[in-house]
Parts: structure tokens; C-alpha cells; sequence
């Protein structure tokens, strides 16, 4: 059940439209549910002699405005007050008496209308469609004085919570004013007018926060806005610099003709320049330095770049569990992190992937502010997956691609408890709608890679994998894993043990080096998690069949007969990485 609340000036316009027939004739069976005396006159169905509906509006709109005219000068220019109230669409129709209930119980409420005070502001609700109905009051009581409305649309939201509880309808989650605005009626109904599958500030928004993902300075940001087909506006002050900027839909005009513009922070609390500048934690003005280093193998620019994210999203998670408030900035982090991916990602996963961008949008957002977070290495992350340029979705594209959703899979979820401990409710909720969404997506980036790694697992010698399934049932035996020729359960595991070992690691080290980087209750399948986190720390090809070729300079790996060590230090794809000022990129 959700209430929006609106103030105005006018009662008897307002009157006309929820009496008329609507902006496109969906307005049916307009009457009164509920009033302040219960005996308002109702222009849609007064049962008076020869009754003229427009007439007994003016008397409807009269009664409502009697104190008001009453008041005279003391009465504010917007005394108008209107709360629409609507079900779930997947919610029982409620009765006329119900929604009598509804409006009785919220003007009391917000402190409209007490119950048992003579003095309450007068009031109407009107029903004209089975799943709302709209509340219309005069902010003027019985001894002229103005109510006292503090908090009006929290307390609404709270009644419509219980009333939900009370009466078995869905219950929505609670907000905690952190989330962006929502389109209008007229925005909606402008869109499907257009033919555009949102309204502009919508587009807009996503728009916004993907030209800002990973962004190097604020020039970049501008750029990458304007690269997106936006027309971009920036507000200067006189020294020069900039103090906002407001962007617009090419072709979006108003009745004038005259481009649509929206700021920053109209389209989401977080978006305005001075926000961004914060929540950036100075970052805007670096680059990221290049993930190539010595000894380690030369990916493709896409691998490298998901690579490294992978192991910076681990520890973003890791923040995330440990409950800390500066974890809050890592949320914005992992934002960017996830509209990189989306933007840079094959088509096959893309809609997936930007589905769980959006959804994890409104996890980005709540009161607790980081003060002391670094969110450098997950915005470098980020710049780094733009600049390295989309993935193929082949190979090793494709592998790392996998590789890095399943650990974003982790950290949504991470998101989504570190959210629940505060009682963000819808927070948590988008977290866990982003988790879904990249669990779709890793299914079908993994699908090809997974499969070549099961075929490997199978074609190895019997000893050998029973080897390996032993070493993965005495590391894992709460999983219950089996070890006979029938279970293709591990496959893939052996497979990626049996690569380690040949690259000179030890499988059992290795794989208690994978389990013990973080907790793996939350996974979907543990074998895929443990593949990919262990494919990452020994440096193996996320595809079978990639070769790995080495830098310049460096020397293949040692064969396993020479290197005996039982411990793997971590790599330096595990540790996250940080920005270098002193390292400049050209700019995109």
C-alpha cells in the first residue's frame, strides 16, 4: 500500500479531476468513501432531484475551503493537502468501507483529523478505480489554527505498514527517505506517448551513474556524459569552477519547446557534484595505474582488468561482513564496479548484468556515512574494466567474466546482511534482487567454461581424480561430496586441483587458501565458487584451452617436481589495488 502526498492551492480543481474522467478515461465511478462528518456532498452520486454533478462539486469544494475563507490571510497558499493511496496490484480489491477505514485511519495519523477532536480539518476520499483512492483535506481546523504535520509522509508510510500487517496484504518495505524520486503520472504517461520504454529522468539516472563509474576527474565524467548522446549543462561559478551540472534527453521539450533539463540531484539524492565529490572521497581527480606488473601472465586488456576486479571485490566483501559503518562507501564502489561490468560485458549477459546494476542503485544509498573509507581500489576496478574495452564473452573473456559475477554474487549478499543488521529494509532487499539477477548472469556467462573444466575433470586418470576428490572431501566434508564415477558434482574441481598442481601448487594448501577467504554459506554451489577463487590465485586460465603467455622477461612456471613448497603466498591479483597519482592516463 503506498501513500504520495501532495500540496496545493486549488480544492475545486482538484475536485474536477478526480470527478472527471482522467487523462485517458480511466477514471470510473467517481464517488465519495469517506468524509470528515460522513454526510459531504457526493457529486458523483447525489441522490438529490434533477442533481447537476458540477453543482454539487462547488458545494463539495465550498465545504472543504469554509475555514479557509474563514482564516483569511492566516490560511497558507498551499492548504490543500492530497494523499493518494494505492494497493499492490497483486492485492484483494478492498471495500468501499475499507477504504473508508484507510482514509479515517491516516488523516488520523498525520494529525489531520484526531480522533474525538470537533476541531479536525475537514476532509474527503474519493474512489474512482478499484485500487486507490485519493484523501483531500483543508489544512485549516475548527478554531483556524494550522495542525501540526511534522513528519507527515514517514507517519503515512508507517500507518499504511501495519494497515498492510492487519489486513494480509503485501507488505512493502519501509523507506528511509534515501531513495530517488520517482517518475510522475504526467512523466509516465509523457513516456508512453513517446513511445520510450521509461521516463527521461529514469534514462537519465542510469545514464548519469554509468558515465560516472570509474570516472578519473570530473572532465572525464562530463565527457562520458556527453559521448552517451546527453546534452550536458554545467553550472560555473565565477572563479570558474564547476558548482553543478543539469543534463537532458535530446529531442525531451516541454510545451515551450525548450529542452527538459534535470540536476543532478533531482535525479537521485547522491547525483548532485558536490555528493559525487564526496561519496568519491576525492578519487575524481586520479587514474588508475596499470594492472600489468612483472611475472604475471599477460591476459587480454578485458581478463586482466576482471581479474584484478574479482580480487577487489573479494575484499569489499570481506568490509562488508566485518559490519563496519565505513563499509557504506564500498557500497558506492561496488555500484560503479557493477555499471562498468554491465557496460563492458557480452550481450548474452548484459541485460542480466545491468538489471543488477539498477537494482543495486538503491543499495547504495542510506543515512550511515563512511568517514574514513579508502574506496580507491574498487573505483580503479572500475576505471580499469571501461578502459580496457568490452569483452568478447569467448575465452577468456568469457571465463573471467564468470569468475567475477560469482564473486559479485558474494558481495550483493554481503551487501544485503551488512544492510539488514541497520534495518534498511529496502536496501536489503534491492541487494538481494541484485544477487538474483547475477546469479542469471553467471549462469549463462559460466555455462560454456564450466562445462569445458566437468570435461577435463572426467577425461583425467582414475587415480588421479580420485586423488583430488579425496583431498576436497577431507577439506569440505560437510558438503557430502562424493568421490565414485557417477558424481559429476566436482568434476570441475579436480579439474582446476589437477591444473594447480601442475603449475607447481599444492592442491591441498590451495584449496584451504580458497575456503579460508571468506565465509561460503551464501553460495549457490560451492564448487563453482572454490573453482574460480582458486583458477585466480594460482593463475590459471578462466577458459580451458587459453594459454598463458608470460611477459616479457619472466620464465614459465616451475614443474611441480621442483616446487615442493606446501604454502601458496597470496598473488597480487588477490590484493586490491590503489591509486597512483603520480600515474596520468590520457583521457577516453
Amino acid at each position: 500500500m503506498v501513500p504520495k502526498i501532495r500540496r496545493g492551492s486549488r480544492t475545486h480543481g482538484l475536485l474536477v479531476y478526480l470527478y472527471g474522467p482522467g487523462k485517458r478515461d480511466e477514471h470510473i465511478d467517481a464517488h465519495l468513501v469517506g468524509s470528515w462528518d460522513g454526510f459531504a456532498p457526493d457529486p458523483g452520486r447525489d441522490t438529490s432531484p434533477d442533481p447537476d454533478p458540477k453543482v454539487t462539486l462547488a458545494r463539495l469544494a465550498a465545504a472543504l475551503d469554509l475555514r479557509v475563507k474563514q482564516a483569511g490571510t492566516k490560511a497558507p497558499a498551499q492548504h490543500v493537502w492530497h494523499c493518494s493511496v494505492r494497493t499492490d496490484p497483486g492485492d484483494r480489491t478492498l471495500t468501499d468501507a475499507e477504504w473508508n477505514t484507510v482514509a479515517r485511519r491516516l488523516v488520523q495519523t498525520v494529525n489531520l483529523a484526531p480522533e474525538g477532536d470537533p476541531d479536525g480539518c475537514r476532509w474527503v476520499a474519493v474512489r474512482h478505480a478499484d485500487d486507490h483512492i485519493h484523501i483531500v483535506a483543508t489544512m485549516i481546523r475548527g478554531d483556524l489554527r494550522r495542525p501540526r504535520m511534522n513528519y507527515d509522509f514517514k507517519k503515512a508510510q508507517a500507518e499504511c505498514r501495519r494497515i498492510e500487517k492487519e489486513w494480509g496484504l503485501r507488505q512493502l518495505k519501509p523507506g528511509d527517505g534515501t531513495g530517488a524520486k520517482t517518475p510522475t503520472s504526467a512523466e509516465r504517461f509523457k513516456a508512453e506517448r513517446t513511445g520510450r520504454p521509461e521516463a527521461p529522468r529514469e534514462t537519465l539516472r542510469e545514464a548519469v551513474r554509468q558515465a560516472l563509474a570509474g570516472a578519473a576527474n570530473e572532465e572525464e565524467f562530463f565527457t562520458r556524459l556527453r559521448e552517451a548522446g546527453l546534452r550536458v549543462k554545467i553550472r560555473n561559478a565565477p572563479s570558474g569552477d564547476a558548482l553543478g551540472y543539469n543534463v537532458a534527453i535530446p529531442g525531451d521539450r516541454n510545451r515551450d519547446r525548450e529542452p527538459i533539463w534535470f540536476a543532478g540531484s533531482t535525479l537521485a539524492p547522491d547525483l548532485s557534484l558536490p555528493k559525487i565529490r564526496r561519496l568519491a572521497d576525492g578519487t575524481l581527480d586520479q587514474t588508475a595505474p596499470s594492472s600489468a606488473s612483472g611475472g604475471r601472465p599477460e591476459w587480454s586488456p578485458p581478463a586482466r582488468e576482471r581479474r584484478n576486479a574479482t580480487g577487489i571485490a573479494e575484499r569489499a566483501a570481506t568490509l562488508l561482513d566485518s559490519g563496519d559503518d565505513e563499509a557504506a562507501a564500498q557500497l558506492v564502489g561496488v555500484g560503479e564496479l557493477l555499471d562498468a561490468v554491465a557496460q563492458t560485458s557480452p550481450a548474452a549477459t548484459r541485460a542480466e548484468l545491468a538489471a543488477a546494476a539498477r537494482a543495486f542503485e538503491r543499495a547504495t544509498r542510506s543515512h550511515v556515512r563512511a568517514e574514513r573509507a579508502d574506496t580507491r581500489a574498487v573505483r580503479s576496478a572500475a576505471r580499469g574494466i571501461i578502459q580496457a574495452g568490452s569483452a568478447f564473452g569467448r575465452g577468456e573473456d568469457g571465463g573471467t567474466t564468470a569468475m567475477l559475477v560469482s564473486t559479485l554474487v558474494l558481495v550483493a549478499l554481503a551487501a544485503a546482511r551488512w544492510h539488514s543488521a541497520r534495518g534498511h529494509a529496502q536496501q536489503a532487499h534491492a541487494s538481494r534482487q541484485t544477487a538474483e539477477h547475477l546469479r542469471a548472469a553467471y549462469r549463462q556467462a559460466a555455462a560454456t567454461p564450466m562445462q569445458a573444466l566437468r570435461d577435463q575433470g572426467r577425461a583425467l586418470p582414475e587415480a588421479e581424480r580420485r586423488t583430488h576428490e579425496a583431498t576436497i572431501r577431507a577439506a569440505l566434508p560437510e558438503q557430502g561430496l562424493q568421490a565414485d564415477n557417477s558424481s559429476t558434482k566436482t568434476h570441475a574441481l579436480t579439474a582446476t586441483l589437477a591444473q594447480a598442481e601442475k603449475a607447481g601448487h599444492d592442491p591441498k594448501a590451495l584449496l584451504q587458501q580458497a575456503i579460508d577467504m571468506r565465509e561460503l554459506d551464501t553460495a549457490e554451489d560451492v564448487n563453482d565458487v572454490l573453482v574460480w577463487r582458486l583458477r585466480r590465485l594460482a593463475q590459471l586460465p578462466a577458459h580451458p584451452g587459453v594459454t598463458r603467455r608470460p611477459q616479457a622477461g619472466t620464465s614459465q612456471p616451475k614443474s611441480a617436481a621442483k616446487r615442493t613448497s606446501n604454502r601458496t603466498a597470496p598473488t597480487a591479483a588477490a590484493r586490491p589495488a590503489a591509486f597512483d597519482p603520480r600515474h596520468r592516463t590520457p583521457r577516453r
